[in-house]
């Protein structure tokens, strides 16, 4: 691999960003910046921790720390999108299901970064 834009975990968190992204424009005016805003950091969160996982590449603890905490803020993204189904009717759950799915890639792609990185 050569870049991390090879990852799918990365595609599949970039685009769900911009889905997200998306979605949170349709939320009331008074909400763009409270809970759409929280929703948007939250996404591209994920995709930022990827990222500056795979720069540290070279350091297998430190890819492995921000694979965590690229899952964390996917969990937090997760929970904002149950909230704004919850309160503004807005259909999530496909983007909640996308979610669930890159978790569990994610979560792979730890593991898999855990038993078998080479530096």
């Amino acid at each position: 691999m050569k870049s991390y834009k090879d990852l799918e975990v990365y595609v599949l968190a970039f685009q769900y960003a911009v889905e997200v992204h998306e979605l949170t424009l349709k939320l009331p005016k008074y909400e763009l910046y409270e809970q759409g805003s929280q929703l948007r950091r939250s996404s591209k969160s994920i995709k930022d921790n990827i990222v500056e996982g795979y720069g540290r590449r070279s350091y297998k603890q430190d890819f492995i720390k921000f694979l965590v905490y690229a899952h964390a803020s996917l969990l937090e993204c997760r929970s904002q999108l149950e909230m704004i189904e919850l309160l503004y009717e807005l259909e999530v759950k496909g983007l909640i299901s996308k979610y669930d799915t890159l978790g569990a890639k994610l979560y792979s792609f730890k593991n898999y970064v855990e038993q078998h990185w080479k530096v």
